[in-house]
């Protein structure tokens, strides 16, 4: 996936995100959108990575396209 395109699932993301967020405004989540919005967050979670290590191996001259998406294991995990 180009960067571009990575761009592009972030935004849809996002919007779906504040989609979810505005919705619970003063009624909070159903359980469904709470399932769904977590695994929104965490497939941008996952993008936003994916764009890092893209960005960081064309900055230090390597394949862009050698860098993989990892798991929401992984990527949520460095977090703490």
């Amino acid at each position: 996936m180009a960067d571009g395109e990575i761009l592009g699932r972030i935004d849809d993301l996002i919007a779906e995100e504040h989609q979810l967020r505005a919705r619970s405004v003063g009624t909070g989540l159903t359980g469904d959108d709470q399932a769904k919005l977590t695994k929104v967050e965490q497939e941008l979670d996952q993008c936003w990575d994916l764009l890092r290590q893209r960005r960081a191996r064309t900055e230090f001259h390597e394949n862009p396209d050698d860098a993989k998406a990892r798991s929401v294991g992984e990527v949520e995990g460095y977090r703490q």
